[in-house]
Protein backbone atom coordinates (compact mmCIF):
# COMPACT_ATOMS: atom_id res chain seq x y z
CA UNK A 1 0.00 0.00 0.00
CA UNK A 2 1.25 3.18 -1.35
CA UNK A 3 1.89 5.79 1.93
CA UNK A 4 1.54 10.01 1.33
CA UNK A 5 2.66 12.55 3.97
CA UNK A 6 0.17 15.90 3.74
CA UNK A 7 1.96 18.58 5.25
CA UNK A 8 -0.64 21.64 5.20
CA UNK A 9 -1.35 24.39 8.20
CA UNK A 10 -5.07 24.27 7.57
CA UNK A 11 -6.97 20.98 9.49
CA UNK A 12 -9.89 21.65 7.28
CA UNK A 13 -7.62 21.32 3.94
CA UNK A 14 -5.88 18.19 5.85
CA UNK A 15 -8.96 16.34 6.99
CA UNK A 16 -10.13 16.97 2.88
CA UNK A 17 -7.05 16.07 0.85
CA UNK A 18 -6.71 12.87 3.64
CA UNK A 19 -10.15 11.56 2.96
CA UNK A 20 -10.02 11.99 -0.88
CA UNK A 21 -6.66 10.03 -1.32
CA UNK A 22 -7.86 7.02 1.88
CA UNK A 23 -10.76 7.00 -0.89
CA UNK A 24 -8.10 6.39 -3.35
CA UNK A 25 -6.71 3.27 -1.69
CA UNK A 26 -3.55 5.36 -0.13
CA UNK A 27 -2.93 5.16 3.52
CA UNK A 28 -2.14 8.68 4.76
CA UNK A 29 -0.32 10.43 7.04
CA UNK A 30 -0.98 14.51 8.02
CA UNK A 31 1.47 17.41 9.08
CA UNK A 32 0.91 20.53 10.22
CA UNK A 33 3.66 22.08 9.20
CA UNK A 34 7.45 21.21 7.53
CA UNK A 35 8.92 20.67 11.23
CA UNK A 36 6.22 18.28 12.00
CA UNK A 37 6.62 16.55 8.91
CA UNK A 38 10.23 15.71 9.23
CA UNK A 39 9.41 13.98 12.72
CA UNK A 40 7.25 11.86 10.22
CA UNK A 41 9.87 11.13 7.74
CA UNK A 42 12.35 10.36 9.81
CA UNK A 43 10.79 7.12 11.28
CA UNK A 44 7.88 6.32 8.71
CA UNK A 45 8.04 4.88 5.26
CA UNK A 46 6.20 6.89 2.75
CA UNK A 47 6.09 7.44 -1.05
CA UNK A 48 5.07 10.52 -1.65
CA UNK A 49 4.66 14.15 0.02
CA UNK A 50 2.16 16.75 -0.83
CA UNK A 51 2.67 19.78 1.01
CA UNK A 52 1.69 23.14 0.73
CA UNK A 53 4.04 26.14 0.03
CA UNK A 54 3.13 28.49 2.77
CA UNK A 55 3.44 27.53 6.41
CA UNK A 56 4.35 28.75 9.71
CA UNK A 57 8.16 27.69 11.08
CA UNK A 58 9.02 25.92 8.34
CA UNK A 59 7.49 26.50 4.74
CA UNK A 60 7.48 24.30 1.72
CA UNK A 61 10.11 24.88 0.58
CA UNK A 62 12.42 24.69 3.45
CA UNK A 63 10.87 21.22 3.88
CA UNK A 64 11.57 20.34 0.00
CA UNK A 65 15.55 21.28 0.87
CA UNK A 66 15.28 19.31 3.91
CA UNK A 67 13.52 16.43 2.04
CA UNK A 68 16.16 16.24 -0.79
CA UNK A 69 18.79 15.92 1.96
CA UNK A 70 17.27 13.08 3.28
CA UNK A 71 16.13 11.30 0.58
CA UNK A 72 16.85 12.76 -2.94
CA UNK A 73 14.62 10.56 -4.84
CA UNK A 74 11.28 10.77 -2.35
CA UNK A 75 9.11 12.73 -4.63
CA UNK A 76 7.13 16.17 -3.26
CA UNK A 77 4.39 17.92 -4.83
CA UNK A 78 4.11 21.87 -3.79
CA UNK A 79 0.72 23.57 -3.18
CA UNK A 80 0.60 26.70 -4.60
CA UNK A 81 -2.22 29.74 -4.10
CA UNK A 82 -2.93 31.38 -7.64
CA UNK A 83 -0.27 34.08 -8.41
CA UNK A 84 2.71 32.01 -6.51
CA UNK A 85 4.53 31.12 -9.82
CA UNK A 86 7.84 32.68 -9.06
CA UNK A 87 7.44 30.38 -5.71
CA UNK A 88 6.25 27.10 -7.81
CA UNK A 89 9.13 27.43 -10.38
CA UNK A 90 11.75 27.87 -7.50
CA UNK A 91 10.15 24.86 -6.25
CA UNK A 92 10.62 22.34 -9.39
CA UNK A 93 14.30 24.10 -9.76
CA UNK A 94 15.13 23.03 -6.12
CA UNK A 95 13.70 19.16 -7.12
CA UNK A 96 9.77 18.97 -7.25
CA UNK A 97 8.10 16.42 -8.74
CA UNK A 98 4.97 18.83 -9.50
CA UNK A 99 3.08 21.64 -8.33
CA UNK A 100 -0.66 21.84 -7.97
CA UNK A 101 -2.41 25.46 -8.18
CA UNK A 102 -5.47 25.72 -6.02
CA UNK A 103 -7.84 25.85 -6.46
CA UNK A 104 -7.17 22.00 -8.20
CA UNK A 105 -9.97 19.71 -9.38
CA UNK A 106 -10.01 16.00 -7.68
CA UNK A 107 -8.88 13.95 -10.29
CA UNK A 108 -5.83 16.35 -11.07
CA UNK A 109 -4.47 16.00 -7.84
CA UNK A 110 -5.12 12.10 -8.07
CA UNK A 111 -3.49 11.45 -11.31
CA UNK A 112 -0.37 13.53 -10.22
CA UNK A 113 0.25 11.63 -6.87
CA UNK A 114 -0.22 8.48 -9.09
CA UNK A 115 2.62 9.48 -11.74
CA UNK A 116 4.92 10.73 -8.72
CA UNK A 117 4.48 7.50 -6.86
CA UNK A 118 5.06 5.31 -10.29
CA UNK A 119 8.69 7.56 -10.47
CA UNK A 120 9.15 6.43 -7.25
CA UNK A 121 8.45 2.96 -7.70
CA UNK A 122 10.77 3.35 -10.62
CA UNK A 123 13.76 4.70 -9.27
CA UNK A 124 13.53 2.48 -6.45
CA UNK A 125 13.54 -0.68 -8.37
CA UNK A 126 16.37 0.41 -10.64
CA UNK A 127 18.20 0.56 -7.20
CA UNK A 128 17.15 -2.93 -6.45
CA UNK A 129 18.30 -4.55 -9.85
CA UNK A 130 21.51 -2.55 -9.18
CA UNK A 131 22.09 -4.66 -6.27
CA UNK A 132 20.30 -8.15 -7.45
CA UNK A 133 22.98 -7.67 -10.35
CA UNK A 134 25.88 -7.80 -7.53
CA UNK A 135 23.26 -10.50 -5.89
CA UNK A 136 23.99 -12.45 -9.23
CA UNK A 137 27.27 -12.31 -8.52
CA UNK A 138 26.92 -14.18 -5.39
CA UNK A 139 25.14 -16.66 -7.25
CA UNK A 140 28.11 -17.34 -9.50
CA UNK A 141 29.68 -18.27 -6.08
CA UNK A 142 27.61 -21.18 -5.73
CA UNK A 143 30.64 -23.49 -6.89
CA UNK A 144 30.45 -27.20 -7.47
CA UNK A 145 30.75 -30.34 -9.71
CA UNK A 146 30.83 -32.45 -6.62
CA UNK A 147 27.69 -34.97 -7.40
CA UNK A 148 25.81 -33.70 -4.23
CA UNK A 149 25.86 -30.51 -5.58
CA UNK A 150 24.91 -30.94 -9.27
CA UNK A 151 21.56 -32.73 -7.55
CA UNK A 152 21.45 -29.40 -5.62
CA UNK A 153 21.75 -27.27 -9.22
CA UNK A 154 18.76 -29.83 -10.77
CA UNK A 155 16.86 -28.92 -7.74
CA UNK A 156 17.05 -25.32 -7.74
CA UNK A 157 16.11 -24.99 -11.52
CA UNK A 158 13.15 -27.26 -10.97
CA UNK A 159 11.76 -25.72 -7.99
CA UNK A 160 12.59 -21.91 -8.72
CA UNK A 161 9.44 -21.33 -11.40
CA UNK A 162 6.85 -21.94 -8.71
CA UNK A 163 5.87 -20.22 -5.62
CA UNK A 164 6.68 -23.05 -3.54
CA UNK A 165 8.43 -23.20 -0.30
CA UNK A 166 11.13 -24.28 0.09
CA UNK A 167 13.37 -25.31 3.37
CA UNK A 168 17.09 -25.24 3.45
CA UNK A 169 19.03 -26.77 5.54
CA UNK A 170 22.88 -27.35 6.19
CA UNK A 171 25.59 -26.58 8.54
CA UNK A 172 26.55 -22.56 9.06
CA UNK A 173 28.67 -21.27 6.58
CA UNK A 174 27.80 -23.82 3.56
CA UNK A 175 25.89 -21.28 1.25
CA UNK A 176 22.08 -21.37 2.49
CA UNK A 177 21.21 -17.52 1.11
CA UNK A 178 23.18 -17.72 -1.51
CA UNK A 179 21.27 -20.66 -2.87
CA UNK A 180 17.84 -18.89 -1.77
CA UNK A 181 18.97 -15.74 -3.74
CA UNK A 182 19.62 -18.48 -6.42
CA UNK A 183 16.23 -19.76 -6.53
CA UNK A 184 14.83 -15.68 -6.41
CA UNK A 185 16.97 -14.55 -9.33
CA UNK A 186 15.75 -17.50 -11.48
CA UNK A 187 12.43 -17.62 -10.47
CA UNK A 188 9.43 -15.20 -12.19
CA UNK A 189 9.58 -13.00 -9.17
CA UNK A 190 13.38 -11.82 -9.86
CA UNK A 191 12.21 -8.09 -10.67
CA UNK A 192 10.79 -8.16 -7.02
CA UNK A 193 12.46 -7.66 -3.90
CA UNK A 194 14.59 -10.26 -1.87
CA UNK A 195 14.30 -9.44 1.72
CA UNK A 196 16.38 -11.31 4.01
CA UNK A 197 15.81 -11.36 8.19
CA UNK A 198 18.14 -13.50 10.89
CA UNK A 199 15.46 -14.83 13.15
CA UNK A 200 18.63 -15.16 15.69
CA UNK A 201 19.58 -12.93 18.13
CA UNK A 202 16.28 -10.84 18.37
CA UNK A 203 14.04 -10.44 20.81
CA UNK A 204 10.43 -12.02 20.48
CA UNK A 205 8.75 -8.69 19.98
CA UNK A 206 11.18 -7.03 17.88
CA UNK A 207 11.34 -9.64 15.60
CA UNK A 208 7.51 -9.65 15.32
CA UNK A 209 7.98 -6.33 14.22
CA UNK A 210 10.77 -6.82 11.63
CA UNK A 211 8.59 -9.38 10.14
CA UNK A 212 5.34 -7.19 10.33
CA UNK A 213 5.48 -3.83 11.15
CA UNK A 214 4.38 -1.99 13.60
CA UNK A 215 1.90 1.19 13.68
CA UNK A 216 3.29 4.16 15.75
CA UNK A 217 2.99 4.08 19.51
CA UNK A 218 2.29 0.06 19.41
CA UNK A 219 5.13 -0.18 21.84
CA UNK A 220 7.78 1.78 23.19
CA UNK A 221 10.13 3.45 21.13
CA UNK A 222 7.63 3.19 18.22
CA UNK A 223 7.55 6.90 17.85
CA UNK A 224 6.64 6.05 13.96
CA UNK A 225 4.87 3.71 11.30
CA UNK A 226 7.52 1.10 10.43
CA UNK A 227 6.87 -1.36 7.45
CA UNK A 228 7.69 -5.00 7.89
CA UNK A 229 9.53 -7.74 5.82
CA UNK A 230 6.39 -8.99 4.48
CA UNK A 231 5.26 -5.91 3.34
CA UNK A 232 8.46 -4.74 1.48
CA UNK A 233 9.02 -8.52 0.23
CA UNK A 234 5.06 -8.05 -1.51
CA UNK A 235 5.20 -9.83 -4.65
CA UNK A 236 9.12 -10.99 -4.53
CA UNK A 237 10.82 -13.39 -1.86
CA UNK A 238 11.11 -13.52 1.79
CA UNK A 239 14.41 -15.49 3.42
CA UNK A 240 13.57 -16.22 6.83
CA UNK A 241 17.00 -17.30 8.15
CA UNK A 242 17.24 -19.57 11.24
CA UNK A 243 13.88 -20.27 11.31
CA UNK A 244 14.21 -22.48 14.13
CA UNK A 245 15.03 -19.75 16.54
CA UNK A 246 11.69 -18.28 16.70
CA UNK A 247 9.40 -18.32 19.46
CA UNK A 248 6.68 -20.87 19.52
CA UNK A 249 3.80 -17.98 19.69
CA UNK A 250 5.85 -16.19 16.27
CA UNK A 251 5.61 -19.58 14.78
CA UNK A 252 1.71 -19.19 15.12
CA UNK A 253 1.80 -15.75 13.60
CA UNK A 254 3.67 -16.70 10.65
CA UNK A 255 1.42 -20.00 10.31
CA UNK A 256 -1.29 -17.60 9.85
CA UNK A 257 0.46 -15.66 7.16
CA UNK A 258 1.04 -18.84 5.10
CA UNK A 259 -1.94 -20.16 5.42
CA UNK A 260 -4.33 -16.65 4.60
CA UNK A 261 -1.77 -14.52 3.03
CA UNK A 262 -2.85 -11.45 5.52
CA UNK A 263 -1.52 -10.09 8.48
CA UNK A 264 -1.56 -6.50 10.95
CA UNK A 265 0.96 -4.69 12.14
CA UNK A 266 1.96 -5.05 15.35
CA UNK A 267 -0.53 -2.66 17.00
CA UNK A 268 -2.61 -2.10 13.84
CA UNK A 269 -5.95 -3.58 13.09
CA UNK A 270 -6.08 -3.19 9.50
CA UNK A 271 -5.31 -6.37 7.47
CA UNK A 272 -3.08 -6.40 5.00
CA UNK A 273 -2.80 -8.65 1.64
CA UNK A 274 0.40 -9.90 0.22
CA UNK A 275 1.63 -12.14 -2.01
CA UNK A 276 5.08 -13.49 -1.22
CA UNK A 277 7.54 -16.75 -1.33
CA UNK A 278 8.76 -18.04 1.34
CA UNK A 279 12.55 -19.76 1.98
CA UNK A 280 13.59 -20.65 4.89
CA UNK A 281 16.96 -21.96 6.38
CA UNK A 282 18.37 -23.78 9.67
CA UNK A 283 21.08 -25.04 10.43
CA UNK A 284 18.91 -27.12 13.36
CA UNK A 285 17.03 -30.78 12.80
CA UNK A 286 13.49 -29.12 12.80
CA UNK A 287 11.44 -32.89 12.45
CA UNK A 288 14.17 -32.95 16.03
CA UNK A 289 12.99 -29.87 17.34
CA UNK A 290 9.41 -30.84 16.32
CA UNK A 291 9.64 -33.73 17.97
CA UNK A 292 10.67 -31.51 21.43
CA UNK A 293 7.86 -29.41 21.23
CA UNK A 294 10.22 -26.73 20.18
CA UNK A 295 8.77 -26.16 16.82
CA UNK A 296 4.79 -26.27 15.58
CA UNK A 297 4.53 -29.06 13.45
CA UNK A 298 2.20 -27.56 10.83
CA UNK A 299 4.56 -24.68 10.57
CA UNK A 300 7.51 -27.41 9.67
CA UNK A 301 5.19 -29.08 6.89
CA UNK A 302 4.46 -25.09 5.37
CA UNK A 303 7.44 -24.53 4.98
CA UNK A 304 9.01 -28.04 4.00
CA UNK A 305 7.28 -28.50 0.87
CA UNK A 306 10.55 -28.63 -0.57
CA UNK A 307 13.37 -29.54 1.02
CA UNK A 308 17.47 -29.06 -0.09
CA UNK A 309 20.10 -29.76 2.30
CA UNK A 310 23.75 -28.54 1.48
CA UNK A 311 26.32 -30.90 2.61
CA UNK A 312 29.50 -29.75 4.71
CA UNK A 313 32.41 -28.56 3.01
CA UNK A 314 34.08 -32.21 4.24
CA UNK A 315 31.67 -33.86 2.60
CA UNK A 316 32.81 -32.59 -1.35
CA UNK A 317 36.46 -32.11 -0.99
CA UNK A 318 36.45 -31.95 -4.68
CA UNK A 319 35.08 -29.07 -4.61
CA UNK A 320 37.69 -26.89 -2.51
CA UNK A 321 40.35 -26.75 -5.93
CA UNK A 322 37.42 -24.73 -7.84
CA UNK A 323 36.26 -22.77 -4.59
CA UNK A 324 40.04 -21.89 -3.50
CA UNK A 325 40.55 -20.64 -7.26
CA UNK A 326 37.45 -18.77 -7.49
CA UNK A 327 38.22 -17.02 -3.99
CA UNK A 328 41.70 -16.15 -5.30
CA UNK A 329 40.59 -14.91 -7.76
CA UNK A 330 38.24 -12.85 -5.92
CA UNK A 331 40.70 -11.39 -3.47
CA UNK A 332 43.45 -11.04 -6.12
CA UNK A 333 41.37 -7.67 -7.68
CA UNK A 334 39.94 -6.37 -4.58
CA UNK A 335 43.48 -6.25 -3.22
CA UNK A 336 45.28 -5.21 -6.21
CA UNK A 337 47.58 -8.80 -6.83
CA UNK A 338 46.46 -9.67 -10.33
CA UNK A 339 49.33 -12.09 -10.94
CA UNK A 340 47.93 -13.67 -7.40
CA UNK A 341 48.26 -17.73 -7.60
CA UNK A 342 47.71 -20.63 -4.93
CA UNK A 343 50.04 -23.52 -5.53
CA UNK A 344 49.13 -26.90 -6.21
CA UNK A 345 50.69 -28.69 -2.97
CA UNK A 346 48.38 -25.83 -1.15
CA UNK A 347 45.62 -26.82 -2.13
CA UNK A 348 46.43 -30.47 -1.79
CA UNK A 349 47.29 -29.14 1.55
CA UNK A 350 43.37 -27.37 1.89
CA UNK A 351 41.76 -30.43 1.19
CA UNK A 352 43.12 -32.44 4.08
CA UNK A 353 41.92 -29.72 6.70
CA UNK A 354 38.67 -30.83 8.25
CA UNK A 355 36.65 -27.32 7.35
CA UNK A 356 34.04 -26.71 10.36
CA UNK A 357 33.25 -23.37 9.39
CA UNK A 358 32.59 -24.78 5.60
CA UNK A 359 33.00 -22.31 2.42
CA UNK A 360 32.47 -19.37 5.11
CA UNK A 361 36.31 -20.44 6.73
CA UNK A 362 37.74 -21.27 3.45
CA UNK A 363 37.03 -17.82 2.08
CA UNK A 364 38.04 -16.32 5.24
CA UNK A 365 41.44 -18.59 5.04
CA UNK A 366 42.31 -17.58 1.68
CA UNK A 367 41.28 -13.68 2.10
CA UNK A 368 43.70 -13.85 4.98
CA UNK A 369 46.09 -15.79 2.52
CA UNK A 370 46.07 -13.22 -0.21
CA UNK A 371 46.92 -10.47 2.22
CA UNK A 372 49.56 -12.49 4.18
CA UNK A 373 51.52 -14.08 1.48
CA UNK A 374 54.72 -13.12 0.62
CA UNK A 375 54.88 -12.77 -3.32
CA UNK A 376 52.32 -13.82 -5.62
CA UNK A 377 52.24 -17.16 -4.74
CA UNK A 378 49.71 -18.70 -2.06
CA UNK A 379 51.80 -21.37 0.01
CA UNK A 380 50.78 -23.75 2.45
CA UNK A 381 52.21 -21.87 5.24
CA UNK A 382 49.91 -19.21 4.54
CA UNK A 383 46.59 -20.94 4.93
CA UNK A 384 47.58 -23.05 8.12
CA UNK A 385 44.85 -22.76 10.59
CA UNK A 386 44.83 -20.13 13.08
CA UNK A 387 43.88 -22.80 16.15
CA UNK A 388 44.59 -26.44 15.73
CA UNK A 389 42.60 -28.44 17.38
CA UNK A 390 44.13 -30.68 20.01
CA UNK A 391 43.88 -34.52 18.81
CA UNK A 392 41.99 -37.15 20.69
CA UNK A 393 43.82 -39.26 22.89
CA UNK A 394 44.97 -42.54 21.20
CA UNK A 395 45.15 -45.11 23.59
CA UNK A 396 46.64 -47.64 21.18
CA UNK A 397 49.67 -45.52 21.20
CA UNK A 398 50.67 -46.30 24.50
CA UNK A 399 52.42 -49.87 23.76
CA UNK A 400 53.35 -48.71 20.65
CA UNK A 401 57.65 -49.31 19.95
CA UNK A 402 58.44 -46.18 17.65
CA UNK A 403 62.31 -47.47 17.98
CA UNK A 404 61.49 -51.00 16.43
CA UNK A 405 58.32 -49.92 14.23
CA UNK A 406 60.59 -46.83 12.63
CA UNK A 407 63.76 -46.66 11.55
CA UNK A 408 65.91 -44.39 12.97
CA UNK A 409 66.57 -41.07 10.87
CA UNK A 410 63.93 -41.49 8.79
CA UNK A 411 62.44 -38.18 8.18
CA UNK A 412 58.81 -37.17 9.45
CA UNK A 413 57.39 -37.00 6.03
CA UNK A 414 58.83 -39.91 4.93
CA UNK A 415 57.26 -42.05 7.72
CA UNK A 416 53.61 -39.98 7.85
CA UNK A 417 53.33 -41.04 4.07
CA UNK A 418 54.70 -44.32 4.89
CA UNK A 419 52.16 -45.42 7.47
CA UNK A 420 49.28 -43.47 5.11
CA UNK A 421 49.82 -45.30 2.34
CA UNK A 422 49.86 -48.86 4.25
CA UNK A 423 46.63 -47.79 6.15
CA UNK A 424 45.03 -46.88 2.48
CA UNK A 425 46.38 -50.64 1.23
CA UNK A 426 45.13 -52.34 3.92
CA UNK A 427 41.39 -50.33 3.84
CA UNK A 428 40.94 -50.93 0.20
CA UNK A 429 42.58 -54.84 0.89
CA UNK A 430 39.85 -55.11 3.33
CA UNK A 431 36.53 -53.99 1.59
CA UNK A 432 37.34 -55.62 -1.91
CA UNK A 433 38.81 -52.65 -3.07
CA UNK A 434 35.18 -50.70 -3.05
CA UNK A 435 36.36 -47.48 -2.42
CA UNK A 436 33.10 -46.43 -0.49
CA UNK A 437 33.51 -48.91 1.61
CA UNK A 438 37.04 -48.08 2.80
CA UNK A 439 36.47 -44.64 2.74
CA UNK A 440 33.74 -45.45 5.39
CA UNK A 441 36.38 -47.40 7.02
CA UNK A 442 39.35 -44.70 7.14
CA UNK A 443 37.00 -41.84 8.38
CA UNK A 444 36.98 -39.72 4.67
CA UNK A 445 35.41 -39.10 1.61
CA UNK A 446 35.45 -41.33 -1.14
CA UNK A 447 37.09 -37.89 -3.24
CA UNK A 448 39.61 -37.65 -0.57
CA UNK A 449 40.76 -41.69 -1.00
CA UNK A 450 41.15 -41.12 -4.72
CA UNK A 451 43.23 -38.58 -3.67
CA UNK A 452 45.82 -40.89 -1.71
CA UNK A 453 45.57 -43.59 -4.33
CA UNK A 454 46.70 -41.09 -6.90
CA UNK A 455 49.22 -39.49 -4.48
CA UNK A 456 50.86 -42.91 -3.88
CA UNK A 457 50.50 -44.62 -6.98
CA UNK A 458 47.59 -47.48 -6.21
CA UNK A 459 45.52 -48.71 -9.02
CA UNK A 460 42.09 -49.32 -9.25
CA UNK A 461 41.85 -52.79 -9.79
Amino acid sequence: MNTILVVDDEPNYQIVLSELLREEGFEVFTAGNGKEALKIISGTDVDLIITDMRMPELDGLGLLEEVKTLNPDLPVIMVTAFGEVEMAVAAMKAGAFNYLTKPFNNDELVLSATKAMGHYALLRENIRLREEMRSRTSFASIIGKNQKMRAIFNLIEKVAPTSTSVLITGESGTGKELVARAIHCSSPREKDPFISLNCAGLPETLLESELFGHEKGAFTGAIALRKGRFELADGGSLFLDEVGEMAMPLQAKLLRVLQERTFERVGGSQTLKVDVRIIAATNKDLKDEVDKGHFREDLYYRLNVLHIHLPPLRERTDDIPLLAAHFVSKYAKQFEKPRLEIAPETVRFLMTLPWDGNIRELENTMERAAILCTGDLIRPEDVQPETIPEGKPQQWLDGFDLDRAIPTGTPLPDVLDGIEKKLVLTALDRADYIQTRAADALGITKSLLQYKMKKYGILKR
